[in-house]
């Protein structure tokens, strides 16, 4: 009996992965969703990207070279409306949902924090850290209804949650809320079959660490230049935690330039 059942939930775990993997990228027009979506699809995934630039959404998805795997929907993670529609559409079109992506983000100026005005306080939350909690109860809604029961969210978060850059208050507060989301997820998942995990990139090369290139500043007060890594290889990071059966899970992982000064600076 006990080889039966064994042999029951290996075969369903083969037809889950084969028919059903199917993500939802935020973020995906540039940056890091645009590099984790390219390697899922390279991977055998259906992507569907979402970001509010209608523009940004299509160049990544000419970037998959017409492999038909990426799709893209406009959507707005600060609005619950917008992002309900995104998940609904997305269960309608594909009849389910094995991974989120919750990658969109933005940060503000690099300037003491009496120098930041409410709108952009607001903006960078709404954005990092609201959008981040409406995408993942709206994948909760769908993994746990869904048949078979379950999924994967991975976070985006930052190193920056837990060693700030100088002048980085409202992103690296936003961030730090990431890990708390992602801790609260791994537990209250679990009785779902709903894997959570956090990767925690340091100096990817995006348009957002561009600085690093020209010289960003230290925690003593000097300016200097930083070493990145490829987004590519952040994305294969992801692809991997995406990757496991959902009896495994990966809840934090750091991925980061070896030669940035992370350790010292926190």
């Amino acid at each position: 009996m006990g080889r039966i059942k064994e042999h029951g939930n290996r075969a369903l775990r083969v037809v889950f992965n084969k028919y059903m993997r199917t993500a939802i990228v935020t973020g995906g027009g540039s940056g890091i969703g645009q590099a984790v979506g390219l390697a899922l699809c390279g991977a055998g995934w259906t992507v569907v990207i979402a970001g509010r630039k209608v523009e940004t959404l299509e160049r990544t998805r000419q970037l998959a070279q017409g492999s038909g795997l990426i799709e893209t929907r406009v959507a707005d993670v600060t609005d619950d409306a917008s992002v309900e529609q995104l998940f609904d559409a997305v269960v309608e079109r594909h009849g389910h949902l094995a991974l989120l992506f919750n990658n969109a983000g933005i940060n503000v100026p690099a300037v003491p924090l009496d120098q930041l005005s409410t709108a952009e306080l607001r903006s960078i939350i709404a954005t990092n850290l609201l959008g981040s909690f409406l995408c993942a109860r709206a994948a909760f809604r769908v993994m746990k209804a869904q048949t078979p029961q379950g999924g994967r969210i991975i976070n985006n978060g930052s190193v920056s949650a837990y060693a700030p850059r100088p002048n980085s208050a409202p992103y690296t507060a936003s961030k730090h809320g990431i890990t708390g989301l992602t801790k609260s997820l791994v537990l209250d998942g679990r009785a779902f079959n709903i894997a959570c995990g956090q990767i925690d990139i340091g100096n990817a090369t995006t348009d957002m660490s561009a600085r690093m290139a020209t010289g960003a500043m230290q925690a003593n007060g000097t300016t200097m230049v930083e070493s990145r890594i490829p987004a590519e290889l952040v994305a294969e990071a992801v692809v991997h935690m995406a990757n496991l059966p959902l009896e495994a899970n990966i809840p934090f992982v750091t991925i980061m330039a070896s030669g940035m000064p992370l350790y010292g600076r926190g």
